[in-house]
């Protein structure tokens, strides 16, 4: 009943039952349509259909096998298609097999230590401590112990000077006396006998780490070492450091390993001006301080740690300040700066190494910088920084003084960068104030370097944060310069004040002790657990063998599991039934018993049904399919909630977000997500589920399961094209923001005027999910996981790659201590689906994330994210930075003139529509005369001219050379004057259960190399579950335009409905959809009229040969109906050749 079943037997079976659905069709509407089945008339008609279909599906077979015999060397079709298409790589890429943390920790650093003040805080317990508690974690014996290097004088002068070296290395001849008239020439430094050779390991040991993360010997890691090093000056010790053990890494990487781009986050409470000298002009190296800064009153006191320091010559915008004006600065407000900032900027700067320069002195308890960071919360902020460069981050020790926040601090960033779950914090509170005007500032003063900072308003009007207004600096700080600054500090020989110190360590010891207590650092046995079975495969369409949620879906996701050895990894969830209670949590009783009776229904029952339901297809097996889908998800709640499994992925159908309480829709019968969820809820007693769905299609079930609940929070992000989309209800828009006490837990990022790929989702995910997420604090998370908005999909048309879709399961999977269940939804492109949902798998496994290239998002997905910030702002203080910035004419002159230098920069590689319709309307044929040669052509072309190299090599080349405007906007304006070709919507109507065309370009604008790293990492193109014909021999059947073009909200002839109908092609009659009262079917049957045109997606559908189909010749009809639904013109042929 269940059995698998092959391509030809599908295609055999779906012959046998397309006569009889048609008859069925006819006769059971006769009474209504006046039609009278068995006049010899209409038999005969029926009969003619009937040989026109099987000979169109004899042609086609015959060209399938013919293309088959010639592949002898390969098990299939798609086999042979990826095969050809390898020469331009056009295939996602395995993970990453780097596997492994490197920790480098050496006693003999212990030997630096302050002869005359034993209780200094720049102590040897500071790496000792934290050392020890690694071991106590057990995180010690995961890592592999890299051993510490001694550093070379050349590495040193990379940044200092030969007298500098001098100087430390005559302190390991001096007495005590000699050694503390040396130290007090500098700020802040003490040396003894072993001071240098500890700076020597400590420098050693930071290239050391380094070096094996760029050799791929380890992942990332982490160098617990002293003395630090970001405030060491080119001829200068100064504040603790001797030498700048990140600042030569990094230097050593770019001129001698030939890195081109280097991120540097210091998160030292202390300003790393140092190491901001060092590459104050320098683009190559983003340089990111989070500090302790009062407006200059805290040390180093220098004007130049302000925000307003940004870099000079070609290093303008690479060098960015977040100063802390308040002390007691927390968890909050660091996430903020992460969201707002930091991510945005560092996945626009897409750097091949990150360096974290690792203060933990801006840890609650230290005296020093007196801030409330959480050690937990060091976790969550390294797990972000993980996404950046394939994972390649080095974490190096600078500073931290209470050694209990600092050991625990550290150790939880190496547990991180071990690959545990981050522990769950808990719900974020409000930024305050202070740290949302420093936020503010810097985004005034280098948004023009950065095209990802556009979410708030640049006006003439003010802020309301009096502060963004100002320009610094205090009139009333007085800062240390070159002239004023002392000419020696004996305070260094002063004893520390111990009582301060330990005052602070009896207020916070107890508070951290509380802390430590309460985090949960547990994880389970494994990792991740999978649910899948080849029973699903049984819910199929008996009338439509094309039909895109088809069987085939999942068991390729499941083979490209397997192919990526990820099967093997993963635990198996055994294979269970819900139980019609657990249906009955959200579905009502009737509905499930509804449902159940499709099991004792015949198949012309079955196909009488469907017109109950909106793009549904019924069949015996449905019910017990539908069950089996819900029971899996099921599964693996309880596997992930009961510690067997951290995460896990369903792979499921039919999908489940469309279905309502009492009604399936949109493919789905029964709710998975939701049913888990509530789930969850009484059996696990989660208190707050976090759902997100990023399905292409708005999950409008899902949202009015819990619109009014506030235990869980829906956000949604989905093509929307103002409600033209479907499911097209007015649901999906950005103010269905709940009801009662669910008000404000309803998030809906509706996109228009696509299409939307990684960049315009990472933004999402960045200011609104991430933000409102931590907000939330949720226990379990739940995604909706849709691959339609993935490049290729033929019901989609977005430009989502595997890449993307991982980079958002990384940032979720930071939430609820790492309980993240991805459940499949949509998805109808089968290699899309089969890579992205691979590429998700492999990320909860602890993958890194592969290379994101960078593209600008937008400007329609700008608006939209502005929008739902507005919207959103009033529920979530965490979006608080939606507000206006006032900047004066000056200012935006001086921000156009960047923004217009940039993007000449950027025109080297910019090759907009032409280049990116070349590739997305290319299909693979063979040369008869040379059948192991493939060519890639126009579709719509019969002959081909250009092989796959060749026309990738054109493109490459011209991508150097040439860049054009957008296409051209229409004049057209709609009914209140807007103009009509702004919202398009990518050219795509409401979609139903069949849909596949490929929608005009209106809404992005696309690079070709951009376009050509899509391709690499999707695979090959038109692998659709469902591809339109590109010729059939019905097409001399279309007759010209008639005089008056095409309406498409004429409404049926027969029985005026005008929600989903059809035009046909012959005689331009227009009827509604088998998904309504069949009157375009039956007019196919009676007239033989084979050809018809969809007003909902503007595709064409053959009844002769059963399939979609898109050619030149039905250009002009799919043209008249694009203008009139959208008001602007479809792409030329010539414009997609």
């Amino acid at each position: 009943m269940h059995q698998h079943y092959s391509d030809e037997e599908g295609e055999e079976a779906s012959l046998q039952n397309t006569g009889p659905d048609i008859h069925v069709h006819v006769t059971t509407t006769s009474n209504t349509q006046e039609v009278n089945p068995s006049s010899q008339e209409t038999t005969d008609k029926k009969m003619t259909l009937e040989e026109v279909k099987r000979a169109g599906r004899a042609e086609r077979q015959k060209k399938r096998d013919e293309r088959r015999r010639q592949q002898s060397d390969s098990d299939s079709e798609s086999e042979y298609l990826v095969g050809k298409l390898a020469e331009i790589t056009l295939t996602v890429k395995e993970p990453d097999e780097v596997e492994g943390t490197g920790l480098i920790y050496d006693e003999r650093m212990l030997r630096h230590k302050n002869l005359w003040d034993e209780n200094y805080p720049e102590n040897p317990s500071r790496i000792s401590t934290a050392f020890q508690r690694c071991c106590d974690l057990c995180l010690v014996e995961r890592c592999f112990r890299l051993e510490a290097q001694h550093s070379t004088e050349d590495m040193i002068l990379l940044q200092h000077s030969q007298e500098l070296i001098e100087k430390l290395k005559q302190t390991t001849e001096m007495n005590v006396e000699g050694l503390k008239a040396e130290s007090i020439k500098y700020d802040s430094v003490y040396f003894n006998e072993w001071t240098f050779e500890c700076s020597l390991l400590a420098l050693g040991s930071t290239v050391e780490l380094m070096e094996q993360i760029l050799k791929r010997k380890v992942r990332n890691g982490m160098a617990l070492v002293r003395p630090p090093g970001h405030h060491a000056m080119e001829n200068e010790f100064c504040g603790f450091c001797l030498f700048n053990n990140v600042a030569i890494a990094a230097k050593h990487a770019l001129d001698n390993l030939k890195l081109k781009k280097i991120l540097i986050i210091d998160w030292d409470v202390h300003h790393g001006q140092a190491t901001q000298q060092m590459f104050y002009d320098n683009p190559r190296v983003l340089y990111f301080s989070i500090h302790r800064y009062e407006f200059g009153k805290f040390w180093p006191n220098l004007r130049e740690s302000d925000y307003d320091f940004i870099g000079e010559g070609k290093g303008m915008g690479y060098n960015i300040n977040v100063p802390l004006n308040q002390t007691g600065m927390a968890d909050q407000d660091y996430l903020a700066v992460f969201h707002q900032i930091l991510m945005p900027v560092a996945f626009e700067f897409d750097p091949e190494l990150v360096l974290i320069s690792a203060g933990y002195d801006c840890a609650i308890g230290c005296p020093e910088g007196q801030m409330g960071v959480t050690p937990a919360t060091f976790a969550h902020l390294t797990h972000k920084v993980m996404s950046l460069a394939q994972g390649r981050v080095a974490v190096i020790l600078e500073g931290g003084y209470c050694v209990k926040s600092l050991s625990e601090s550290a150790a939880l960033t190496l547990r991180t960068l071990l690959g545990d779950p981050c522990p769950r914090i808990p719900p974020a509170q409000e930024p305050c104030d202070s740290i949302t005007e420093s936020i503010l500032n810097v985004i005034k003063v280098v948004r023009p370097y950065w095209k990802c900072l556009q979410y708030q308003g640049f006006t003439s009007d003010p802020c309301p944060y009096e502060e963004v207004n100002q320009l610094p600096p205090k009139a009333d700080v007085k800062f240390v310069t070159e002239e004023n600054k002392p000419l020696s500090y004996p305070e260094c020989l002063e004893p520390t004040r111990v009582e301060e110190y330990y005052e602070e360590d009896r207020k916070y010891s107890p508070i951290i002790e509380r802390l430590i207590a309460r985090t949960d650092l547990s994880k389970a046995q494994n990792r991740t657990c999978i649910a899948f079975d080849e029973g699903m495969r049984a819910h199929s369409s008996k009338s439509s063998y094309y039909h895109p949620e088809a069987p085939d879906r999942i068991t390729r996701i499941f083979d490209k599991h397997a192919e990526w050895g990820l099967t093997q990894r993963c635990t198996r969830v055994e294979t269970r039934m819900a139980t019609e209670a657990e249906l009955t949590l959200v579905h009502s009783s009737a509905y499930v018993e509804e449902v159940k009776s499709f099991e004792e229904k015949n198949p012309f029952e079955l196909q009488k049904l469907e017109r109950k339901f909106q793009s549904i297809y019924l069949c015996r097996d449905s019910y017990f399919c539908s069950r089996m889908a819900a029971g899996f998800v099921l599964d693996v709640v309880d596997n992930v909630m009961t510690g067997q499994s951290q995460n896990g992925v369903a792979i499921v159908r039919p999908p489940g977000h469309h279905a309502e309480c009492t009604k399936a829709m949109g493919f789905c019968f029964f709710n998975n997500i939701a049913i888990a969820a509530k789930y969850a809820q009484s059996k696990y007693n989660v208190k707050k589920i976090l759902i997100v769905d990023w399905d292409i299609h708005h999950g409008n079930g899902t949202q009015r399961q819990f619109y009014d609940d506030p235990s869980v929070l829906f956000i949604s992000l989905h093509r929307f094209d103002r409600g033209s989309f479907y499911p097209a209800t007015p649901e999906g828009q950005s103010t269905m923001v709940g009801e009662g006490e669910g008000t404000g837990y309803n998030v809906n990022i509706p996109w228009n005027n696509g299409p939307m790929g990684d960049s315009e989702y990472i933004a999402a995910f960045q200011q609104i999910v991430m933000p409102i997420a931590y907000e939330f604090g949720p226990e379990l998370v739940l995604v909706s996981a849709g691959f339609d908005a993935a490049l290729g999909d033929p019901l989609g048309n977005y430009l989502v790659t595997p890449i993307g879709y991982g980079h958002m399961t990384h940032m979720l999977s930071s939430l609820a201590n790492g309980k993240v269940i991805l459940a499949l939804e949509g998805g109808y492109h089968l290699v899309a689906i089969s890579n992205s949902m691979a590429m998700c798998t492999s990320i909860l496994l602890g993958d890194a994330c592969p290379h994101l290239p960078y593209s600008k998002p937008n400007d329609s997905a700008v608006e939209c994210i502005r929008n739902v910030l507005d919207v959103q702002k009033e529920h979530w203080k965490s979006l608080k930075f939606r507000v206006n910035i006032k900047t004066d004419e000056e200012t935006q002159k001086d921000q156009s003139s960047t923004e217009s230098q940039r993007s000449l920069e950027d025109d080297e590689i910019k090759k907009i529509h032409e280049m990116a319709e070349k590739l997305s309307n290319i299909q693979v044929i063979e040369d008869s005369e040379n059948p192991r040669e493939d060519i890639v052509v126009p579709k719509g072309e019969e002959t081909p001219e250009k092989s796959t190299k060749e026309i990738v090599d054109e493109i490459k080349g011209q991508s150097q050379e040439v860049s054009c405007e957008g296409a051209d906007k229409s004049d057209v304006k709609g009914e209140d004057g807007e103009d009509q070709a702004s919202v398009c919507g990518g050219g795509m109507g409401v979609q139903g259960a069949e849909g596949g065309i490929q929608p005009p370009q209106q809404g992005s604008v696309l690079s070709a190399n951009d376009v050509l790293q899509q391709l690499e990492a999707q695979g090959h193109t038109q692998m659709y579950a469902v591809t339109p014909l590109p010729w059939c021999p019905h097409l001399e059947t279309v007759t010209p335009l008639p005089q008056g073009g095409i309406s498409t909200t004429a409404p049926c002839q027969d029985c005026g409905d005008v929600s989903e109908n059809w035009i046909c092609l012959v005689c331009y009659k227009v009827y509604c959809s088998r998904f309504v009262n069949e009157h375009m079917l039956m007019h196919g049957v009676m007239e033989t009229h084979l050809m018809c045109l969809s007003f909902s997606d503007i595709s064409v559908w053959c009844y002769g040969c059963d399939h979609y189909v898109d050619n030149v010749a039905l250009f002009a009809a799919k043209n008249a109906a694009h203008c009139h639904k959208f008001g602007c013109p479809l792409p030329s042929p010539q414009a997609r050749q």
